[in-house]
């Protein structure tokens, strides 16, 4: 019976790790649906950086944390990435993650994966691992590009 089934390897059930990605632009801090998952969904989460090794932490945090952000809806609910535009937190975070300047209709990001850490609640984002790179600029259009669009039409 080894002999039939020589050369043949088993199927892994184990699931693959979350792909964690955090992405950086000048109004935003975007984390996927994979890190709040990673994280259980918290509603409240704390970003830390860590100056000397210029890594970026997420972890989970009660509302009553000084250093709390609104984070994510609860499972289920949270169908898309998680963004963080609180000022102070932008502004620390964006001091890593210099950004080049877009071209017309386009947005600069920094994007880098993480490493999560379940038994300390936290997804870890090395700053030196990040990949510049333009979109498309997201959300409504200006009131006049959007007459622009008609007119071409």
């Amino acid at each position: 019976m080894a002999a039939l089934l020589q050369g043949f390897s088993e199927i892994n059930l184990t699931v693959p790790p979350l792909k964690t990605v955090m992405t950086v632009t000048e109004t935003a801090i975007r984390f996927n649906k994979a890190t709040a998952e990673a994280l259980d969904y918290p509603a409240y989460a704390k970003v830390l950086i860590n100056e000397r090794t210029r890594r970026i932490a997420v972890t989970p945090c009660e509302k009553d944390d000084p250093n709390a952000v609104k984070f994510s809806k609860p499972e289920g609910k949270q169908t898309t990435s998680v963004s963080i535009k609180t000022p102070l937190v932008l502004e620390a975070v964006l001091r890593y993650f210099p950004l080049d300047k877009a071209p017309e209709g386009e947005v600069s990001y920094k994007s880098v994966e993480g490493n999560d850490y379940p038994r300390e609640k936290a997804v870890i984002f090395a700053v030196d691992e990040a990949v510049a790179g333009t979109m498309k600029h997201r959300g409504r259009r200006k009131a006049s590009a959007a007459e622009d669009a008609s007119t071409e039409e």
